[in-house]
């Protein structure tokens, strides 16, 4: 893995970006139960971290993608990394709600944007990718060319692989789970222990989380 990856790692679990507990696992908004809590919003509370991953995007972006026409965040959690992205490479910037507003103009994509020109989306996390792929159907259901998306951090769950290959988008994250905990182990934010468990959880999430419902 990459210097690159392992940093952002290292910065995501020391800013508490990334909670890892075990004995008393997180409620996901599905039900399931977890052993991690994901929220890189709060890396933007730290301007050299923001900036660093600011600059990380753009290169990956560069490199895969090449010259797009515009940048588009995934609200909410891509919407200022997004802004940040679309400032340094002097594009414009949309982002794309979940679904249409219920009220005003009723906008799904808020932003100036047109049939035909290619875009990027910015994410902050893909966790089974779905609420990912709605701001990529709208933008294609405008006329938009989705050359591919870029997020901080991926789970790295097999049903986003699917979800990403049945919806032919090419994905590239900054860093995933297995470089995080790799990393957690490392600077011993867990136990061996502990890491095991993270292991168990990454390979079947779902029989984890029926084997930790009792745990609040």
């Amino acid at each position: 893995m990459n210097d690159n990856a392992e940093q952002i790692s290292t910065f995501l679990l020391q800013v508490k970006a990334v909670k890892l507990n075990n004995e008393n696992p997180f409620t996901w908004a599905s039900g399931r139960k977890s052993p991690i809590y994901c929220d890189n919003r709060v890396t933007l509370s730290y301007p050299d971290i923001r900036t660093f991953i600011r600059q990380r995007f753009v290169d990956m972006i560069v490199e895969n993608y090449g010259d797009v026409d515009v940048i588009a965040g995934v609200a909410t959690g891509g919407i200022a990394q997004g802004a940040l992205v679309a400032q340094e490479l002097g594009k414009p910037f949309v982002y794309v709600r979940s679904e249409e507003k219920k009220h005003g103009l009723t906008n799904q994509i808020e932003g100036e944007i047109h049939s035909g020109q290619t875009v990027v989306v910015v994410e902050d996390l893909v966790s089974t990718g779905k609420s990912s792929l709605i701001a990529v159907h709208a933008l294609r259901e405008k006329g938009c060319v989705v050359k591919g998306m870029v997020a901080i951090f991926t789970y790295g769950l097999e049903v986003a692989a699917r979800n990403f290959a049945d919806a032919n988008v090419e994905l590239h994250t900054l860093t995933d789970y297995e470089t995080l905990i790799k990393v957690a182990a490392e600077k011993e934010y867990v136990r061996d222990d502990e890491l095991l468990s993270l292991t168990k959880w990454r390979e079947n999430p779902e029989l984890w989380s029926e084997q930790h419902m009792g745990a609040s």
